[in-house]
């Protein structure tokens, strides 16, 4: 879940480096390095983020016209200055960034102690520039290129990596196998990075290497082979991303800025998949295998964190509307639990940056199984999108803010526009039935809008809840996953301790820790479980507990027996789900941000979760 970022040509690496650093930092925050070539090599790197190694490099000969640089997110070792990136081989014959983990790292590190290396650090990366410098001194027509392939080939697990040897001073290589990385091409430099966020401005088209490619680049030239020292295929693309969506305008942090996002990216969706009459939908993407839906047996969704409350909306909607089988699971269990796989189930994968490791292991293991698999993603190129028969892509650009918020309505979008298909195809919806619900969709944008201009007022509320040390979030049916997640866009940046809850289940336990601290979130717009709802506030009323409410806008009895109120526009239960998140994305963000809390880099986390 680590930074790369890598440059070769004919400016000043540092500042290059630096600022591609800082668009990288949602992947890891914990250290920060840089190294640079100018005749020697020189290191500089610090525990902190990249505005401390800024400081640290600072009054320094910071020359150069090749280097790499790292972010870190601590997996082996604490996030320290010996621990940070870049490392260097025990002669320095090597210096390495890498992102992932080596699962063998223990038996190979044996191995070198044996032959006389020595560590610095705690981590697993420092074995590999290590066993690097061990193969490069075995003979003297050993090359850096065959030291490199050499290493990467003895390891088990996932890596991308980016490696300068002190004697071929104007030379990177960078592999990959697991972990993405991407190659940037300008007329006159190459560009190494994670993705195409911190080089898209200056780039004109860009290569991303598939599973174990080695690139290796000088300022001239650029060869890719793999580990096995073979041509590797590979084609050059142009990137989707402009430099706008990736300036922050004048909003405070980029998840408020996302979180205004969304209803413009909704609104592109609709536009893109409803068609020109607006009697029906189409779902392009999956025309290669869609044939194999309608008849399908079950659809497994498969996703983590965020992705898979969004995979559990799914779930509710496609049965509902479409009445085909439907199972969400957590794609770290699901990959470890054997589970009974068929060639007629549909195993659908969702992930914002297609890059999650539990994820894309979970699909390979379907893959093999004769499954048809799919993906919603939002990354064009990413691992999981090569690795799936077909899938849509959400289109929501790059979500720098590490809680996800655009993701999450264009994942639940996307979703509701299968469903509605599906249904349509099966026969299950009428024309009529599916004209409506299709105007619903379409009026979302508005809606979403109309709740966006009242964010001050939410704003107010936040405040009153800041000191809060736990919160509870309820719903029923497609709004029990829009607890989940409301709970989870709480905890992950103001880190107050948040659960969400079906409401049914809270006289099941929850309800013992009803007091009057406690602040309790009941979504309960006016729907078919509304008075099932009211009824769970007489339950926390009588228990003097604190209640904040998502009502339908205009509700006047519900907002009389509660504490505060978010109130929503009165929609169709298929689109709730997209309006009730809102209000608790906005009253997650204002309470961290009474807090003065790390809104767009929570501790502890990243935002591509490449390791296991």
């Amino acid at each position: 879940m680590c930074g790369i970022i890598g440059y070769i040509g004919n400016n000043n690496a540092y500042s290059i480096l630096i600022q591609g650093l800082k668009k990288l930092e949602y992947r890891g925050y914990d250290s920060a390095g840089i190294a640079l070539s100018n005749g020697n090599i020189k290191v500089f790197k610090c525990q902190g983020k990249v505005a401390d190694l800024e400081v640290y490099s600072s009054n320094q000969d910071i020359s150069g016209k090749a280097g790499i640089g790292h972010t870190r997110w601590a997996t082996h070792g604490e996030p320290d200055d010996k621990n940070a990136h870049p490392h260097s081989s025990m002669e320095g014959d090597f210096i390495l960034v890498h992102n992932g983990i080596i699962e063998n790292f223990a038996e190979l590190k044996a191995d070198l102690l044996k032959n006389g290396f020595l560590f610095k650090s705690d981590t697993d990366s420092e074995v590999i520039v290590n066993l690097m410098e061990y193969y490069y001194r075995q003979g003297k027509s050993t090359s850096s290129e065959t030291a490199v392939r050499l290493a990467l080939s003895k390891t088990k697990g996932n890596f991308a990596v980016a490696v300068m040897c002190k004697n071929d001073k104007d030379q990177i290589i960078a592999a990959r196998r697991g972990s993405p990385l991407v190659i940037g091409i300008a007329s006159d430099a190459y560009f190494i990075s994670s993705d195409v966020s911190p080089v898209v401005n200056q780039i004109n088209s860009l290569i991303y290497l598939n599973e174990n490619d080695v690139a290796i680049i000088t300022k001239g030239s650029l060869t890719i082979k793999t580990l096995e020292n073979a041509p590797a295929p590979f084609k050059i693309s142009q990137s989707e991303i402009t430099g706008l969506e990736l300036e922050k305008g004048n909003f405070e942090h980029w998840m408020l800025k996302e979180i205004f996002e969304q209803p413009k990216i909704i609104s592109d969706i609709l536009h893109d998949r409803i068609v020109h009459d607006q009697t029906g939908i189409r779902l392009d993407g999956l025309n290669s295998v869609y044939s194999k839906l309608p008849e399908a047996s079950r659809i497994i969704i498969i996703g983590c964190g965020t992705s898979w409350h969004a995979a559990l909306i799914g779930e509710y909607l496609i049965e509902e509307y479409a009445r085909i089988p439907v199972e969400v699971e957590y794609a770290s269990e699901f990959r470890y639990r054997n589970p009974i796989l068929k060639p007629t189930d549909i195993v659908l994968a969702i992930s914002q940056s297609g890059e999650t490791a539990d994820t894309i292991a979970a699909l390979q293991m379907a893959k093999n199984s004769g499954a048809t698999i799919l993906g919603i993603c939002n990354v064009f190129a990413s691992s999981i999108v090569r690795l799936t028969d077909a899938g849509l892509f959400t289109h929501a650009g790059i979500e720098i803010g590490v809680a996800s918020t655009k993701a999450f309505t264009a994942q639940v979008t996307l979703l509701t526009l299968l469903a509605i298909k599906l249904g349509m195809d099966r026969g299950i919806l009428s024309a009529e039935v599916s004209q409506k619900l299709i105007q619903e969709l379409i009026q979302v944008p508005a809606k979403i809008n109309s709740i966006l201009d009242n964010h001050l007022d939410i704003r107010i509320i936040a405040e009153k809840y800041k000191s809060s040390v736990n919160a509870l979030f309820l719903g029923r049916g497609t709004l029990f996953p829009v607890a989940l997640e409301g709970a989870l866009k709480l905890k992950e940046i103001s880190y107050i301790h948040a659960e969400g809850y079906a409401a049914g289940e809270m006289k099941h336990g929850p309800i013992a820790l009803v007091d009057n601290k406690i602040p309790i979130i009941v979504i309960a717009p006016k729907d078919m479980n509304y008075l099932k709802s009211v009824n769970n506030i007489h339950e926390i009323q009588a228990r003097k507990g604190k209640i904040i409410g998502v009502i339908t806008k205009g509700d006047t009895d519900l907002s009389s027996l509660i504490t505060d109120n978010f109130e929503i526009p009165e929609a169709d239960p298929l689109v709730t789900p997209l309006l009730a998140i809102i209000p608790l994305q906005l009253f997650s963000y204002y309470v961290a941000s009474a807090l003065g809390c790390d809104i767009d880099q929570p501790r502890n986390l990243a935002k591509s979760v490449t390791v296991e």
